[in-house]
């Protein structure tokens, strides 16, 4: 049987929480500067969490830690941490943990269930819904261009038209992840491209790119440098609807790690949305790893 204690000190759990973290950011490919960068965001909020020790027989077998905090203004649980030790992995621990975190949290209010993954989430949360993916590759050298497929700068009679494009679309990946109402995502939109882009195109270390093939605009680019030490963040490399489907997405990973590159970063981040299976296998083709992987469900229909 399974059973689940609160721990008063979690110390040696966060101990082990990190070190885990620290293994699986380094194995992705991550510079140990980076690893240290996402550690502390990691740490943050985790003395909130409540942790219990899962033990089966008097042993111990794993750690599970849970929160649940307002959500613009609703509550939302979040599984902070779940791991069984691989030695006792699929004796049924995990979705007694899965069981537990959910009730846990049902009987706080939250009506939805949040999880990070850094490795492949597997049973038994493979009906929790994706909601994005954070992806990096260490570049040491840029793809090879598509050919008749240039890059260059974005000039600022061009910059007005592709942020309203670029909002507009932010919306849409946040809307079809599942992660938020319409109206919900047009107030995250206003508000994070104001923070990013306080300065609109002089604001420092951003490259804005035009894709270009046979003379005519096919995409667009925006990365920001130095997101995370020698990490550039992909905010957007995109290829207009019309021009999809004959390779220009794998032109747009060139022209990205082309500037990353040329900015003396070494690793090229970003997120993709759930519900963009097509970019997702894209990403896995030409090396982009999985770093983390948010999924999460909707409590009233999990217990139905």
């Amino acid at each position: 049987m399974t059973e689940f204690t609160i721990l008063d000190d979690s110390t040696e759990w966060q101990k082990d929480f990190e070190r885990r973290l620290r293994t699986s950011y380094t194995t992705a490919g991550l510079g140990a500067a980076t690893v240290e960068r996402m550690l502390e965001d990691a740490r943050a909020g985790v003395g909130d969490w409540t942790v219990a020790e899962i033990t089966a027989a008097g042993t111990r077998v794993g750690y599970a830690a849970v929160v649940v905090t307002d959500d613009r203004g609703a509550l939302a649980g979040r599984i902070g941490d779940l791991h069984v030790d691989t030695a006792h992995a699929g004796q049924g621990h995990e979705q007694a943990a899965r069981d537990w975190a959910e009730a846990w949290c049902t009987q706080r209010g939250a009506r939805r269930l949040d999880i990070r993954f850094t490795e492949p989430a597997g049973e038994p949360f493979n009906d929790y819904d994706v909601r994005g993916q954070l992806r990096a590759r260490r570049v040491s050298f840029p793809a090879e261009p598509l050919d008749g497929v240039t890059s260059r700068p974005m000039t600022p009679a061009e910059y007005p038209e592709w942020l309203t494009s670029e909002k507009t679309a932010y919306v849409g990946d946040i809307v079809r992840s599942g992660a938020m109402s319409p109206e919900q995502a047009v107030i995250k939109s206003d508000r994070d491209f104001a923070r990013l882009l306080p300065e609109g195109m002089a604001t420092p270390d951003n490259t804005f790119l035009v894709l270009e093939a046979a003379g005519e605009r096919i995409g667009t680019g925006w990365l920001k440098h130095g997101h995370l030490p020698e990490v550039t963040y992909g905010y957007s490399l995109y290829i207009q609807d019309q021009h999809r489907g004959r390779g220009y997405g794998r032109a747009a990973m060139a022209a990205g790690e082309q500037a990353t590159l040329a900015a003396g970063d070494s690793t090229l981040m970003f997120t993709v949305w759930g519900g963009n299976e097509v970019a997702m296998n894209l990403y896995t083709s030409a090396g982009y790893r999985v770093i983390e992987e948010d999924r999460s469900i909707d409590l009233s229909r999990s217990a139905v």
